[in-house]
């Protein structure tokens, strides 16, 4: 069973659907047991990143998500899910994250001379293979929504990268953890996709 964290940020209903939409069962927690127990585990978000880990805390949520990360469950971050995995974030001064992933999270420079936030459809250029992009192609489009980007200390986690103004890092593979800055539960059929390819990661696992 896949459980997706409720930490108090973020369209978790969209997220379940998707994922049942194209055959997995997802249940929406915030239960500690219920996420040890799980196969595999969605952290998803779009907000605040201090107003998140303020949350994670909160609900004692921070120890569960590293311990089954550490298990090798099969985990993945979406949007807010994906930045809250690395070291510390900008937003609003200096927040620490997880430190799962080593990096920081950064704002767009207002210099690009571009909106931001970054709203709309956008392509990916595939940097390493990965399982959870089977049957995507290179410059596949994905649906974005966010003013930060992450950038990794170590190139080897990154799997896609994304050019708006600049060339943001816009998905990583580390292990166990997939994560991406897009919202393939937004991203029409090739989003869903993704999240179809994520399952069948959980299932393999299980067996």
């Amino acid at each position: 069973m896949i459980k997706i964290i409720d930490y108090g940020m973020g369209n978790l209903k969209n997220v379940q659907k998707a994922f049942e939409m194209v055959g997995y069962q997802a249940e929406i927690t915030q239960d500690k047991e219920e996420i040890l127990a799980a196969d595999g585990i969605v952290l998803p978000g779009v907000g605040a990143f201090k107003d998140a880990m303020e949350n994670l805390e909160r609900l004692k949520l921070i120890e569960i998500i590293k311990t089954v990360i550490e298990q090798g469950k099969p985990f993945l971050g979406i949007c807010l899910g994906l930045q809250l995995l690395f070291t510390a974030s900008e937003e609003f001064g200096v927040t620490e994250g997880l430190d799962i992933i080593s990096g920081r999270v950064k704002r767009f420079s207002q210099n690009l001379e571009l909106k931001i936030p970054h709203i709309g459809w956008n392509q990916l250029d595939l940097k390493r293979k990965n399982e959870i992009y089977e049957d995507i192609e290179n410059g596949e489009h994905q649906y974005f929504v966010h003013s930060y980007y992450v950038v990794p200390d170590d190139e080897g986690v990154v799997a896609t990268r994304t050019k708006y103004g600049i060339e943001f890092v816009s998905s990583v593979r580390k292990d166990n953890i997939y994560a991406v800055q897009f919202h393939p539960e937004k991203s029409s059929h090739k989003g869903l996709q993704i999240l179809k390819n994520f399952g069948k990661i959980v299932n393999d696992k299980e067996r």
